[in-house]
């Protein structure tokens, strides 16, 4: 376990974040990052220095904290160009990671999937490229310890060249995986399930709540990013329709753009989506901020206009009640739930059958029952109205999605 030192760098609040706050979020992506915390620094800049980010006054003063603590690595909550963290380690004397290195390494620890292998490494690709120029330490350093892990396994003479033949190849694998992905995705709307996917910020629960709403097992822990792959469940509403559940890696505030880019095939369950639930801690001071670097990420991935159902988790966590009903009424008409607990469970679900039955039409149709096919597919995949037996034929009125109906009429 490495020593670490964090530098929060204020530059003035601009986002609703304090430097506590980015200070204490930073020390929970470290610790998620397997260092160990030994200092916390933060530092009140109006401008940063384009040669070391910070004054050189400071940085020799954090030099001399790690030497005093052996500590040997440096993490920034902000990310720094090639030429000032190679100034920064020249006199800090330490190894020097910056916010996306750290939640690439993260991303690195957790991805178990090929496919999620495989989306790390190109992020992690695309964020060296552009800092190889005179930026021989990268290479060097390649190979063991936080913010060294993907590419790491590259030789170190690799170049821009190479480098871009790996990203190359990386973007074709993905093209497969995604067209694989596209291929169940078609599946599933051949047989017309709605889909419904569970977003929100990193560690905000949404993993537990797929498990409590569906009885599965997935990974959840109280630490952050700790789903990466999406995991999709089938699920039966009380009306009867079907519908599949898809938990997504979680959110964060200024989430790396080459995270985002490289994990979109991943991301198209929430692109593809019929209905989102967001998922948002509720005992967290920054709840509302949470929110809005949730909408960020969504207005990038062009899903901002689906239908948001927002369940307020962790309300076990909340003592002040009003607090609670000051959340309902900013989020608007939200759901308060404890999905650890699963308590108030069936007030989200009465939600997910308001939003689906919005995306539902009414048929009333008269099948030969001899169609076996279409009398089946009416059965598991719509609300049954009415139901009469006449002669050889059954008179169906049912509740059933839109893109389902022109499915059904084709196999009268």
């Amino acid at each position: 376990m490495e020593k670490a030192l964090l530098v929060t760098v204020d530059l003035g609040n601009k986002r609703g974040w304090t430097a506590e706050e980015m200070a204490r979020e930073l020390k929970d992506l470290a610790t998620s990052s397997g260092a160990l915390v030994a200092h916390e620094t933060i530092v009140r800049r109006d401008k940063i220095s384009p040669s070391h980010f910070i004054g050189t006054g400071k940085a020799e003063e954090i030099c001399e904290i790690c030497q005093d603590m052996q500590i040997s690595l440096v993490i920034f909550n902000n990310d720094l160009t090639g030429t000032q963290q190679k100034n920064l380690e020249e006199i800090i004397q330490a190894k020097t990671v910056d916010r996306t290195q750290l939640i690439l390494d993260i991303f690195a620890r957790r991805a178990r999937s090929n496919e999620g292998k495989i989306q790390v490494e190109l992020a992690q690709l695309l964020y060296l490229l552009p800092r190889l120029a005179g930026k021989g330490i990268f290479l060097s350093r390649l190979g063991g310890g936080i913010g060294t892990r993907g590419p790491g396994e590259q030789k170190i003479e690799v170049d821009r060249r190479r480098i871009r033949e790996r990203i190359s190849k990386l973007k074709k694998d993905l093209g497969r995986i995604s067209k694989q992905r596209l291929t169940r995705k078609k599946q599933r709307k051949n047989i017309s399930i709605l889909t419904v996917a569970i977003i929100g910020y990193t560690n905000a629960g949404k993993s537990t709540l797929l498990n409590s709403l569906t009885g599965s097992s997935v990974p959840s822990e109280n630490r952050l990013f700790s789903t990466l792959d999406p995991t999709i469940r089938a699920y039966t509403l009380p009306n009867n329709q079907k519908i599949m559940l898809s938990d997504t890696v979680g959110f964060l505030d200024r989430l790396p753009h080459n995270l985002v880019e490289s994990f979109k095939a991943t991301l198209e369950e929430v692109i593809d989506a019929d209905v989102l639930i967001e998922v948002l801690d509720a005992s967290h001071p920054k709840c509302i901020q949470h929110r809005k670097a949730v909408s960020d990420t969504l207005k990038e991935l062009k899903a901002e206009d689906k239908p948001i159902i927002y369940a307020l988790n962790k309300m076990d966590n909340v003592e002040n009640q009003r607090d609670i009903e000051r959340l309902v009424n900013e989020f608007g008409d939200a759901v308060p739930i404890s999905a650890l607990y699963k308590k108030s469970l069936d007030k989200l679900i009465d939600k997910i059958v308001l939003y689906t039955s919005k995306l539902m039409t009414v048929i009333k149709v008269t099948v030969p029952q001899h169609n076996t096919k279409a009398v089946k597919l009416i059965h598991e995949h719509t609300h049954i109205l009415k139901k009469e037996y006449r002669g050889q034929s059954v008179y169906i009125e049912a509740q059933i999605p839109f893109h389902l109906k022109h499915i059904v009429e084709k196999m009268l």
